[in-house]
């Protein structure tokens, strides 16, 4: 069992609680990015650098993800197609992809994009906050508890 992040958006408070979850329950954890990453020396973390191009780290986690596995993404498609392949995806806020809920947001994601392409400006995400990050760690807490099991 493995812990993939989507590294290229992911917080560094988030990067942190997944370095120090790794270290913990020694499990390995992957950081995917086309872009160098800094993380801690450790036998349990290492990075995967991957070309720079639309969806090219989405498709390395896809094709390396097996079953069990957990992905930390807020990219919609990307946890569709994990949850497809029998991994779980979270997200760096600490809301849980599942097989009942993805429908519905990549439905969701669908028709924002339709509504950003006739013009709408919806703005973005909120700024990442103490209660986000929080809610990240008792979301991952929660999984590798399962994990364990």
């Amino acid at each position: 069992m493995s812990i993939w992040v989507d590294a290229d958006a992911c917080p560094n408070a988030v990067k942190t609680i997944l370095f120090r979850a790794a270290e913990r329950t020694a499990m390995p954890l992957i950081l995917v990015a086309n872009q160098s990453i800094s993380v801690p020396a450790s036998r349990h973390i290492r990075t995967l650098r991957v070309e720079s191009g639309f969806d090219v780290a989405d498709n390395e986690i896809v094709k390396r993800v097996e079953p069990g596995d957990l992905v930390i993404t807020s990219d919609i498609p990307l946890a569709a197609d994990v949850i497809e392949k029998g991994g779980f995806a979270l997200t760096s806020r600490g809301e849980e992809f599942t097989r009942e809920n993805i429908r519905g947001r990549l439905n969701i994601r669908d028709f924002m994009d339709t509504m950003r392409a006739s013009g709408i400006q919806s703005g973005g995400p909120a700024p990442f906050s103490e209660t986000e990050k929080r809610a990240f760690a008792n979301a991952l807490d929660r999984y590798l508890a399962k994990a364990k099991k």
